[in-house]
Formats: C-alpha cells, structure tokens, sequence
C-alpha cells in the first residue's frame, strides 16, 4: 500500500459561522457547510462560531473573534478558512489580511463543487459564468499587483496604460460575454427541442428537491418500472450535487400512455444567486412541467427544512404553482411504513423498489385528466386508424364486424376530438 505523503493529504480547513438571531437553523447550516466541505475533498479540522445580532461590516467577525481564529489557524496549521456567509469584497479582503491563509465563503465552495461535478458543455459555461459574476465584484485587494500601472513611470503614460484591475476587470467582462453568446446557442437549441416536445403534446413531469434526496435514483428506478433503455440510466452517487445536467427521458406505461421524465440539479439552502441566475436556463424545464415529484429524504431529521428551502427555490424560478407530488424516499432508514399514499405524499424506498407502482399510479392520475373511454367503429377504409389507436391508446378489445373495425379503448380527448369524424361512436 502507498505511504500518504503530505502532498496527497487534503487541505486543512476551519468553518466559521456567525449565529444570529433570526438563524433558527444555525446548527443545520453548519454541518451542512462541513459537508459542502468534505464534499470538496477538504479535512475540516475545526470550527468558530459568534453568537451576533449582526455581522460586522468590515471582518464579518468581531476583532475577538478574529484573534481566536488566527490561533485556530495556525495550531492547526490550516491553510483555509471557509465562512458560513457570502462575504462581501471588503471582508474578503480585510479577513485575508487579518489571517495570512486564503479566505473563502459558502457561495464560492458551492461553486468549486459545481465546477467539478459539471460534465456537459452547457453546465460548465453555465458554472463559469457563476463563477466570474462572482470574482468581478472582488478583484479589489485580491493581489498586490492588481494596482500596478500598465507600464511606464511618471505621468508621461498615465492617459495610456491601464491598472492591472481594469485589465483582469475587463478580461473578465469580455469572457463572460463570450460565453453567454455561447451559453444561448445552446439554450436555444434546447428551447426548440421543448417546443417539439409541446407539439407531440407528451406530459412533463419532473423530479425536483434537495441535494442527495435520491432524485436521480428514482428516475432509473421508474425507467426500470417501465422497461425503458437501461443504457439511458442516469448518473447516480451518494454526494451532494452529484446530478448537475438536466437529464430527459421518455417513459410509457402499460397502457401505452407516455410522459417525459426530466431529473434536475438539486437545490441547497443558500443557493448562491449567481448559481440560480446561471441555471435558469437548465432550470426552466421545472417552471414548464405539467407536474412536479418532489422528492424527501424521510430519513434526514431537517427534511422539513428542505422542502422549505426547494420550495423557495421553485417559487423564485416560476414553478411554486404547478400541481406537486410528495416523494418520501429513504423510508427504509425510517420507522415509517411504506409503501403507502396519504393524499398527495407516497412514502417509498427506491433502494427496495417499493413505492414505484403507487408513485406511478399517482403521476398518471394528475397527468392523464384528459382520456376518454369510448367503443367505436372505424370503417375498413379507415384501417390507417386502427393501427394509430392500437399504437397511441389503450386498446381493451378489437372484433371485426361487417361495417369495419370495433374498438373498445382509452384515448386522449384531443384524438378523439381530431379522429371523431371519421369513426362511429358506438
């Protein structure tokens, strides 16, 4: 076995948070930074938190505070302070030159996580662009050269050159560009693709909630359910973020009925803006759904909190009226019985596969308000319809009679209305 050498050991970080007094759920909020953390192969070695009624405008911590952290630092010999909170350019700055170790905040550990977890071309524009939104505003004070002059000495070049800031500031500005011009091509291609899934008029449902709840699970475990294409399986791990490209797939039900089934990046409590601004694009499949599954982790004690915070998240992106199915998965890890249906909740483990068929059952009762039961008579001339029901509806019998074909079957109301004419209902 490979001796661990220091190179190989992850850097050494200690979390800071300042508990005020509308945090409620400050504890939650702390493990949940260490897990953003772990998930970013980092070793937290401690943690600091203030009891606040604010934070303060300059270090975000008081000057105390900020002395206990420096010995925290340096016995641990940590080379990262991550704090709880966005930090704005100033204590950014202020704290870095307080502690002489690299400072970062919960909105740029999320976006490092993104931006190893994104795998298709569209997420890593979407998250790069996060990611210079966020670094524009904090230039100031980053580095020492970023007050140098452009060159020269004296006053002879100062109409010439331009601050090193004003450079990296406008390099910035002008690759943000170029990757939201990018960023559209693709947005567009995707736009075109809905709107033809619009025209087939297929139901969307999509799987929505909080990172790791088991979203990406449950939809292979619904493709499985319906015999759809193993090797279209989705991307699926124990980790937060794991999913971060909207995936698509189309699934038919025993009765021929299909709908398209779209899993989504999962949501997180403060959910940098930049983030929600970026994937707004990827995100509007969920603001266009004809239902929402939004699936709980039943065995995590903050669920509540969770389906707080996605439903916050929906609501910021358009999508809080679309009618929502409760999933609450990981009941195996729970007193809960299952599988059962209470209203609009099913409780169920994707792990056992139980659940699935009531899950189903609940999604085709929302989606599938528009089908008709009828018996009808499809003249012989007509045969060009036979074989469309028997391909796009539930057909329940077939006899052949002299006049033509007898069908009893459940079909969509816009066929029957299309076909009506050249059929007899009987």
């Amino acid at each position: 076995m490979e001796a661990i050498t220091l190179q190989t050991l992850p850097p050494k970080a200690v979390l800071v948070g300042v508990h005020l007094p509308h945090h409620a759920d400050f504890a939650y909020s702390m493990q949940e930074l260490r897990n953003l953390a772990e998930a970013n192969d980092l070793e937290v070695v401690d943690t600091l938190s203030q009891k606040a009624a604010r934070v303060s405008p300059s270090h975000y911590l008081g000057t105390g505070k900020i002395e206990e952290l420096r010995t925290l630092v340096l016995g641990h010999e940590a080379t990262l302070v991550i704090f709880n909170d966005e930090l704005s350019p100033s204590q950014l700055r202020n704290l870095e030159a307080s502690l002489e170790v690299t400072v970062i905040d919960r909105t740029l550990l999320i976006l490092d996580i993104f931006a190893q977890r994104a795998q298709s071309r569209e997420a890593q524009l979407q998250v790069e662009v996060a990611r210079l939104q966020y670094m524009l505003p904090r230039l100031v004070g980053l580095r020492a050269s970023l007050g140098r002059q452009g060159g020269g000495a004296g006053l002879k070049n100062r109409g010439s050159g331009e601050t090193q800031l004003e450079l990296d500031r406008r390099r910035i500005e002008e690759r943000i560009s170029t990757l939201q011009t990018e960023l559209e091509k693709l947005v567009a291609r995707r736009q075109v693709q809905r709107k033809q899934r619009h025209k087939n008029e297929m139901p969307v449902v999509c799987l929505v909630g909080y990172t790791n709840t088991g979203k990406s699970s449950l939809m292979n475990a619904l493709m499985e359910a319906c015999q759809a294409d193993s090797a279209k399986h989705v991307f699926v791990k124990n980790m937060l973020f794991a999913t971060l490209e909207t995936s698509v797939r189309q699934l038919e039900l025993p009765d021929r009925k299909t709908f398209l089934l779209t899993d989504t990046v999962g949501f997180v409590s403060q959910l940098p803006h930049h983030l929600v601004k970026a994937f707004r694009s990827t995100l509007e499949e969920v603001a266009e759904a004809d239902l929402l599954v939004h699936v709980v982790d039943a065995s995590n004690p903050q669920g509540a909190l969770q389906i707080e915070v996605t439903k916050a998240t929906l609501k910021e992106l358009g999508a809080a009226e679309i009618p929502t199915i409760y999933a609450y998965n990981k009941c195996d890890q729970t007193d809960e019985a299952y599988p059962r249906v209470e209203e609009d909740r099913i409780y169920m483990s994707v792990k056992e596969r139980s659940g699935l068929t009531e899950l189903l059952e609940q999604v085709r009762r929302h989606i599938f308000q528009d089908y008709v039961q009828c018996e009808i008579l499809i003249p012989f001339d007509q045969g060009r319809l036979v074989a469309y029901f028997n391909e796009h509806a539930n057909v329940q019998a077939t006899s052949y009679e002299p006049e033509g074909t007898r069908l009893t079957l459940e079909c969509r109301a816009a066929d029957f209305e299309r076909y009506k004419d050249a059929f007899v209902v009987l």
